[in-house]
């Protein structure tokens, strides 16, 4: 095994020991600071030698399959990773920082940590989750922060619903995060002219029961998205807001009419992760859910959220009823 090897896997081994979710290199002239994220909270890991970090960086750009000698623009890459205790996957990206350059490692869920039965702190929500996506046709939305879950949600409804169903799905996706079997998933490629728009177009004339797109990020693909709703396909999509509510606002400023909203959203559900206690003592992270369906998002379109009696969970109901069931911390009911 080689140096770099060898310095990879303590760090890795002590990232997955520890449930890091992301890696951070930050580079100086004669040494590198490396940072875990752990249950949401970037915590100093430890540092290495500048000289060190040139040949792990090096290491990883090669197992990637980025360009080593490229160092000027960003770059992405992915690793699979194996260990004693299972498969991990890793999403790496580099970017150009003081003639040097950063390294972002995401440690992707091992395969069992995608069933859905692992991902919310209160099963009922789970329930109303599986009705939302039993419909035939229509746009659903999870939505959320980044790193509030949303798409290792979305891989284990993909899972959930081939379980039931032998469905023809295609995922469209940058990057692909997951490799599934029996979905047929489409890297995105802007520089070679696989666009979430070509994508789509290209998709549709392969006639998909349910359509995944990893997330909506402008007004095109907003627009295609609920256009292949409005032709009978079953779409499921991530969005960033704030929430359930901040949602609908989001597709309003992407250009989407009201009509287009109330016909074809079957409902948003809107994710975060807090942090779950017992007996005083640290556990995981869960996620709640605010959860919009198409009556309340119709209220909200005709009457605007000031005049709209909420009739659904919002985040402080959920963290408030999570403290009385003795889940969380009582300072974690007090966050907007």
């Amino acid at each position: 095994m080689s140096v770099a090897a060898k310095i990879s896997e303590k760090i890795l081994t002590n990232a997955y020991k520890l449930q890091a979710t992301d890696i951070h290199f930050y580079p100086y002239t004669k040494q590198t600071d490396i940072y875990f994220r752990i249950h949401g909270v970037r915590t100093m890991y430890k540092t290495i030698t500048a000289s060190q970090y040139r040949i792990l960086l090096a290491y990883y750009k090669f197992a990637s399959g980025m360009d080593i000698g490229q160092i000027r623009n960003p770059q992405n890459g992915k690793i699979t990773h194996y260990t004693s205790s299972g498969r991990y996957d890793l999403r790496l990206s580099t970017l150009p920082v003081h003639q040097m350059e950063s390294l972002a490692i995401r440690i992707l869920p091992k395969e069992d940590y995608y069933a859905l039965e692992h991902l919310f702190l209160f099963p009922k929500q789970l329930q109303q989750l599986k009705e939302c996506i039993s419909n035939k046709a229509g746009i659903f939305l999870m939505t959320g922060p980044t790193g509030s879950g949303k798409t290792t949600t979305m891989y284990a409804l993909l899972e959930a619903l081939l379980a039931e169903k032998s469905y023809q799905m295609i995922t469209l996706e940058d990057p692909i995060e997951k490799n599934m079997n029996h979905i047929l998933q489409v890297q995105v490629n802007e520089k070679a002219g696989v666009t979430y728009q070509a994508g789509l177009k290209a998709a549709l004339r392969h006639d998909p029961d349910v359509l995944m797109i990893g997330e909506i990020r402008d007004k095109e693909i907003a627009k295609f998205a609920f256009e292949a709703a409005l032709t009978g396909h079953l779409v499921l999509s991530t969005l960033h807001a704030k929430n359930a509510i901040g949602t609908i606002y989001r597709l309003v400023e992407m250009g989407i009419k009201y009509s287009e909203i109330q016909q074809t959203l079957i409902a948003i559900a809107a994710l975060e992760l807090i942090p779950i206690h017992y007996k005083g003592a640290f556990q995981r992270r869960a996620a709640i859910m605010e959860l919009l369906t198409e009556n309340t998002i119709e209220k909200v379109l005709n009457k605007g959220v000031k005049n709209v009696q909420p009739d659904y969970q919002t985040f402080r109901d959920l963290r408030k009823k999570a403290y009385a069931y003795g889940y969380t911390l009582e300072n974690q009911c007090d966050i907007p």
